[in-house]
């Protein structure tokens, strides 16, 4: 089983306390992006890489899929999920995504929310995803967007007083480990350029269906202090491919 920072308890009790924890899918900054990029659920076997609390899992279930799993390699964010998010069609099991396997054209749809960037080889999930999906399927991930993750520090650049300067983006094409600072502790995460992304998709047998750099919603930028430096740099990449 590889490391995972989400069952440290001082880690998960932070990641606990964030909106996109405590509302769910609405108090996701990218929800209102992400959601019109989903796939039609109804009838369809869908697997969740990384499922966290199960928000997509829920959700692929309330609009008619026939079947979810939902795999997450920690098992506080599991314990949440089948206590929060369970229903007849959903099944969730701990596994790391590099190692799952499953038969060929087992699901319909794959999703993943935010955790490509812990996954240290992209090209090799997406053609075990391409296994997995049946021909037609469709996959629909975000990610941290690779300007976001280029430096590794993930912080601004800020003046002697702390006001802000910019965002620093440096080393872009050098892929591979960086070390952040994400809810004040060191995280393990990997940068890849945008050519990589989509290019695992292309070189894989998926075509390109959509493609967005989320912005947070007005009502968010109005509201939550700070969150309109959010519009200063991208912080997330969606991509959704559909298996030919």
């Amino acid at each position: 089983m590889r490391e995972n920072k989400y069952d440290n308890p001082v880690f998960f009790a932070k990641y606990a306390q964030m909106d996109r924890s405590r509302l769910g899918l609405k108090g996701a900054g990218e929800w209102q992006t992400l959601e019109p990029m989903l796939p039609d659920f109804a009838g369809r076997d869908v697997l969740d890489l990384g499922c966290g609390y199960g928000w997509h899992c829920a959700y692929a279930a309330e609009h008619g899929a026939r079947s979810v799993l939902g795999l997450d390699i920690s098992r506080k964010m599991l314990a949440v999920a089948r206590e929060q998010h369970a229903a007849p069609v959903i099944e969730y099991r701990q596994a790391a995504m590099e190692e799952a396997d499953f038969a060929d054209g087992s699901f319909d749809v794959v999703l993943s929310s935010l955790a490509f960037h812990y996954v240290v080889d992209f090209g090799a999930l997406v053609r075990k995803t391409a296994r997995w999906l049946r021909p037609g399927g469709d996959f629909v991930f975000s990610c941290e967007h690779p300007v976001f993750t280029a430096e590794g520090s993930q912080d601004w650049y800020r003046d002697e007083n702390g006001n802000i300067l910019h965002f620093p983006v440096d080393n872009y094409y050098i892929e591979g480990e960086r070390q952040a600072v994400f809810l004040g502790e060191r995280v393990t995460k990997y940068h890849r350029t945008l050519t990589s992304y989509v290019g695992a998709l292309l070189s894989n047998g998926f075509a390109l269906t959509g493609l967005a750099e989320p912005q947070p919603p007005q009502e968010m930028v109005d509201t939550i202090p700070d969150m309109a430096d959010e519009l200063r740099r991208p912080m997330m990449l969606i991509l959704a491919a559909k298996k030919q």
